[in-house]
């Protein structure tokens, strides 16, 4: 690797991972912080030098680390030259791989052209039903962008900020915070440090807000819908907008944050972070999961947390020198959309397309407030042990409405022994393991009965004489 613009990003990840200052590093590389600063928002190239003194920095192989980034560039093209827009040209996985590791910022371009044409063609879609008499409105910008720069972000930091970890740390040990009373403790520290008054008020009063902060009286109010532990949420992530806004700041200071919709989205999403780090903070969390091998229900009854915040706390714990088992997460809706997902492992998720069908999260849907295993083969070389389990949201009353998702939480299978779950269940048996793919064009299982598309990686043959389960399902001739 001579020079790559690509890895900015991933510089200033490792930085901040670290909790090092850009001067710090800037000193150990033997360069200015202004030529760093440069360098870390993609505005000047990474010569090999650097990155050789970068790998020794941080003690990491930087060749993994680019690598890393290629293979996820690599996943989301694919899924882009699986729409049938692509289909007359013929492109092969090799036709990507070397689009990818040759011109990445081409690579880039041609993902974001995607997604602009994505965004156009649902306005088109939302112009029609208007003009055919519908009531849907016609949104600014590309749906769904913010959400997904946002979610790269996320994922760019392997879900994990030094900065963030460390403020609530901080707030523990200065506000005497105690986890019998954090409630308490919380409303203390909101008083005291920033004059806010915290009221708890009737659901019909709050309509559809659950929380609401009026910067100009000083009073949260919190909704008497949310149970104790929401309560303690919203109370801490009030407070990282109120104390800590320099950090979301810093941190939300990316390039690939592209309008302020995005950044908007950002800052509420790590002061759901900080929110998180306190609730469960990372010392004590992480030495609990490993004694109780992440007994997810164990764990929540602890901390006083729910089962998808503890699922998402142990996601966070990618702390160099201190970090725990890699898992990745994923949040559907009823309906299958994808609306919360990470992976600190070699998972990949669609980015346009829907999920494979056989993924463990759907059998959570049929099995309501039931934990379901599963024992996964997403390739010959990629195995994953997951849980999953439905979440039911809403409690407002008899009249309101209960929402519903299914959440999976996984590992790579060489990491399974540490989870409570996996007792019992046979990780060494391949044959018991469920083929699972990304998603059904990506998907190289021409013999699958779910298969509901064909694959870019088979020419569609269609035979009027034989039939299989599935419409597009490969049948061998006999």
């Amino acid at each position: 690797m001579s020079t790559s613009a690509r890895l900015g990003a991933k510089v200033r990840a490792l930085r901040r991972r670290e909790g090092m200052t850009q001067a710090k590093l800037a000193e150990h590389l033997g360069i200015s912080s202004s030529y760093l600063n440069l360098i870390e928002h993609n505005k000047r190239p990474l010569p090999a030098t650097l990155l050789i003194k970068l790998a020794g920095v941080f003690e990491i192989d930087l060749q993994d680390f680019a690598a890393d980034e290629d293979a996820r560039l690599q996943s989301d093209l694919m899924e882009v030259f699986g729409d049938d827009l692509f289909e007359p040209y013929g492109l092969t996985n090799a036709d990507v791989r070397e689009l990818v590791v040759g011109t990445p910022n081409v690579a880039k371009a041609v993902l974001g052209l995607y997604e602009g044409y994505q965004g156009t063609r649902e306005k088109a879609a939302t112009l029609n039903a208007r003009l055919a008499g519908g009531t849907a409105q016609l949104e600014e910008g590309r749906p769904g962008l913010p959400s997904e720069e946002v979610s790269d972000l996320i994922q760019r930091n392997h879900n994990y900020f030094h900065d963030l970890e460390q403020a609530a740390e901080e707030l523990w040990r200065t506000a005497a915070l105690d986890l019998n009373t954090l409630a308490a403790g919380l409303i203390r520290v909101l008083d005291d440090r920033h004059g806010v008054t915290v009221r708890f008020e009737r659901a019909r009063d709050m309509g559809r807000a659950v929380r609401r902060y009026d910067a100009h009286r000083k009073v949260l109010s919190i909704s008497e819908v949310l149970p104790p532990r929401s309560r303690h949420f919203q109370l801490a992530a009030t407070l990282a907008l109120l104390q800590y806004p320099e950090i979301l700041d810093q941190i939300g200071d990316d390039d690939q944050l592209t309008t302020p919709t995005s950044r908007r989205l950002a800052r509420l999403a790590l002061a759901g972070y900080f929110a998180g780090a306190v609730l469960m903070p990372y010392a004590p969390f992480l030495q609990a999961a490993r004694e109780e091998r992440h007994d997810v229900e164990l764990l929540g009854h602890r901390f006083r947390v729910s089962f998808e915040q503890v699922a998402h706390r142990l996601t966070c714990l990618q702390r160099p020198g201190a970090a725990g088992v890699p898992f990745y997460l994923i949040r559907i809706d009823v309906a299958g959309n994808i609306s919360k997902k990470f992976s600190a492992n070699s998972m990949r998720f669609p980015r346009f397309s829907g999920l494979c069908p056989k993924w463990n999260v759907f059998q959570a849907l049929l099995h309501r407030d039931t934990i379901r295993v599963q024992l996964s083969r997403m390739s010959e070389t990629r195995s994953y042990f997951s849980i999953a389990r439905t979440l039911t949201k809403g409690q407002r009353g008899y009249n309101a409405t209960h929402t519903v998702h299914a959440l999976e939480l996984g590992c790579e299978v060489q990491h399974a022994c540490d989870l409570v779950y996996a007792n019992g269940v046979d990780l060494d048996n391949a044959e018991a393991a469920v083929p699972v793919g990304v998603t059904c064009r990506l998907c190289r299982r021409m013999g699958c009965e779910q298969r509901a598309m064909p694959s870019i990686y088979a020419p569609l043959a269609v035979d009027e004489n034989v039939r299989g389960a599935a419409f597009y399902m490969q049948v061998d001739d006999h």
